[in-house]
């Protein structure tokens, strides 16, 4: 009759292999909701209030893909993509920075076409003078 004994050493080995190939989860708190990478500036706003600092950066061109699809059937659809850089749009790039004071960090937002697309850590805050 075999134990379980040789299976935990091998666990041990596999667990740190999946963590070295997660992705960090950039999120960022305010309050008791979370903002994440995806929501539209408006959102942010209402969860976390009015930025300590907006600045408009510039413009950048980002190509996207419509998806073109068509039923096949009950259950059945077919998804084509078109070539690489069909269709380009100009975006306006926007940056967000929320001060939450000495104790904690200051974050970055960066916003694309105003979705949100990169949440930094910028240091630590400040005291906002009166």
């Amino acid at each position: 009759m075999k134990t379980g004994v040789g299976k935990v050493p091998t666990l041990l080995l596999i667990v740190p292999l999946f963590l070295l190939f997660a992705e960090p989860a950039a999120a960022l708190r305010c309050g008791n909701k979370l903002v994440k990478e995806g929501m539209h500036e408006q959102q942010v706003i209402a969860i976390c209030g009015e930025p300590d600092s907006i600045r408009h950066l510039g413009y950048a061109l980002r190509s996207y893909f419509p998806p073109a699809s068509r039923r096949l059937g009950p259950g059945f659809t077919e998804y084509r993509y078109p070539g690489y850089g069909v269709y380009s749009q100009e975006v306006i790039i926007t940056e967000f920075v929320y001060n939450f004071g000495p104790r904690r960090k200051m974050r970055r937002l960066l916003f694309e076409g105003s979705i949100l697309v990169t949440i930094e850590d910028i240091g630590y805050g400040y005291h906002k003078s009166r």
